[in-house]
């Protein structure tokens, strides 16, 4: 099996998850940071499930986020400051290269916000994709991308809106899998809801119990 590096990008908090304000700021009085910690369950998840699969040698988040530094560096991950300050696959490119000089091995790029994760998930996946060039994962929408992966070559990613087609236009290939959390990024509330149906991380479990979410 290919032993492969997992590039995680983390944005500031303040700048993060935006979509999700509605459910956070109808969050009781006495969570006034409730939106940070949701976004710090949703990273810490994700990194937690990369971190124990077993085709991941390394999992390096690039971050300017101090928290975020702190949450994933204590689950086993590195970290790297997001240098290029240029959006999100200008630090995923970074991330990468600064990956390959470490390891020399086949790179992917991993959305930040998938707590329904399990790691046998992204192991298969990895794994599909070491048959090929470059490789991707089709998020739950249909039109994003949750895992780019590339064996040789530049990283080349174009994570964002449509990001899916993009992906294929650009030569990746898409993988095909039963792989549920590795799927359902959260960006809405219905997102989370989905993910929640699926069955988050302790770190989101906990903080929808905590919260006492969704209400009712």
């Amino acid at each position: 099996m290919q032993r492969w590096s997992v590039v995680v990008p983390a944005k500031r908090l303040a700048a993060a998850k935006t979509r999700l304000t509605p459910l956070t700021s109808a969050l009781p009085g006495d969570r006034p940071g409730g939106h940070d910690e949701l976004v710090l369950a949703l990273l810490a998840d994700t990194v937690a499930a990369a971190v124990a699969s077993c085709a991941v040698q390394l999992v390096l988040v690039v971050t300017d986020e101090p928290r975020a530094v702190d949450v994933v560096s204590a689950l086993g991950a590195r970290t790297v400051g997001d240098e290029p300050d240029s959006g999100l696959n200008a630090a995923l490119t970074h991330g990468a290269r600064r990956a390959r000089t470490a390891t020399g091995g086949p790179v992917a790029a991993l959305s930040s916000d998938l707590p329904a994760l399990r790691p046998a998930e992204l192991t298969a996946a990895l794994d599909a994709a070491a048959g090929h060039r470059r490789g991707f994962v089709v998020d739950a929408a249909g039109t994003g991308t949750t895992l780019l992966a590339v064996t040789a070559g530049d990283l080349d990613p174009h994570f964002g809106p449509g990001s899916a087609a993009v992906h294929s236009a650009t030569g990746a290939v898409p993988l095909d899998g039963n792989w549920p959390g590795l799927r359902q990024d959260v960006d809405t509330p219905p997102d989370l809801h989905a993910a929640a149906r699926i069955g988050v991380g302790p770190r989101t479990a906990g903080f929808l119990s905590a919260t006492s979410w969704p209400p009712g």
